[in-house]
């Protein structure tokens, strides 16, 4: 599912390809169709392969998976999350960033959460 959603439309092969040590093509292919069957994704015929895009929106994939993460990982704490993501060694932010951070969480403040 993360490779479709980071490809948008992506075919068994390509979906294989980017997979650390990958499945046989058939187990690939099987896992597709299940989600298929399972309505997380649709299927296409293109030319001589099908291939899958999601049906959920990214942003409610997004969200879903997120709310997961904070749940699982920090207890629903949305301050612990975000100060894990603030430790992260590549999270480098710029003064832009920090200003459009600092206006959400203002915003946030001011509608109650």
């Amino acid at each position: 599912m993360d490779i479709v959603h980071e490809l948008g439309v992506a075919s068994a092969a390509q979906v294989r390809e980017r997979m650390t040590d990958p499945p046989t093509n058939s187990a690939v292919r099987s896992v597709l169709s299940i989600l298929v069957r399972k309505g997380h994704l649709v299927s296409e015929y293109d030319g001589p392969r099908y291939v899958y895009s999601h049906t959920v929106p990214v942003q409610r994939a997004r969200r879903s998976a997120l709310m997961h993460v904070v749940r699982t990982f920090f207890g629903g704490s949305v301050e612990g999350t975000v100060a894990m993501l603030l430790q992260l060694e590549d999270s480098k932010l710029t003064p832009e960033e920090r200003a459009r951070i600092k206006a959400l969480i203002d915003r946030a403040s001011e509608e109650g959460r």
